[in-house]
């Protein structure tokens, strides 16, 4: 995480701005070079940067954790995940409920199916990892995905399913 303080530091060691070190820090190495070879755009954008650091540093920390969130390897808990990618949403800790848990409990109360949308709704995550870990289900062969009558995508629990579902999922 990069620190406004250490940013700040690094403007006036890099001659109130105008050798752009700051920006390398920032991880904005085209506008770094930039202001290096221009003297900070002619000490106009270090100038800039001085009243507008908070924010530069807010928003590359905030891209830092979207990248991270994108890079999500299995080793990493859910809770860890949920944290990077809902940053300014308090996360409601789902309990004994492992995601795994709030997927099963929704298809066997909606007759063996489940969306996104409804596990996300049920989970309190968000839609990508309901859609992630839905798909991992998928791959280990404990659901299916199917298309409804309706036209949305929806996944189907063959242990939960009852006879009438068929009626509800287009044909293959």
């Amino acid at each position: 995480m990069y620190s406004t303080f250490l940013a700040y530091l690094l403007w006036l060691a890099g001659g109130f701005g105008t050798l752009g070190f700051h920006r390398f820090y920032l991880g904005k190495f085209g506008t770094g070079l930039l202001y290096l070879l221009t003297g900070g755009l002619g000490f106009v954008g270090s100038i800039y940067d001085f009243f507008t650091m908070p924010m530069q540093v807010r928003d590359a920390n905030l891209e830092t954790r979207y990248r991270r969130a994108l890079e999500f390897d299995e080793s990493r808990n859910e809770r860890d995940v949920r944290e990077v990618s809902l940053p300014r949403r308090p996360v409601r800790e789902i309990g004994n409920d492992s995601i795994e848990r709030v997927i099963l409990k929704t298809a066997k109360k909606n007759n063996g199916i489940a969306t996104p949308a409804e596990v996300a709704l049920e989970g309190d995550i968000a839609l990508d990892g309901a859609k992630k870990h839905l798909e991992q289900l998928v791959s280990k062969g404990f659901a299916e995905v199917r298309v409804s009558k309706s036209g949305n995508i929806v996944y189907v629990f063959p242990d939960f399913a009852t006879d009438d579902i068929e009626d509800k999922l287009e044909d293959f």
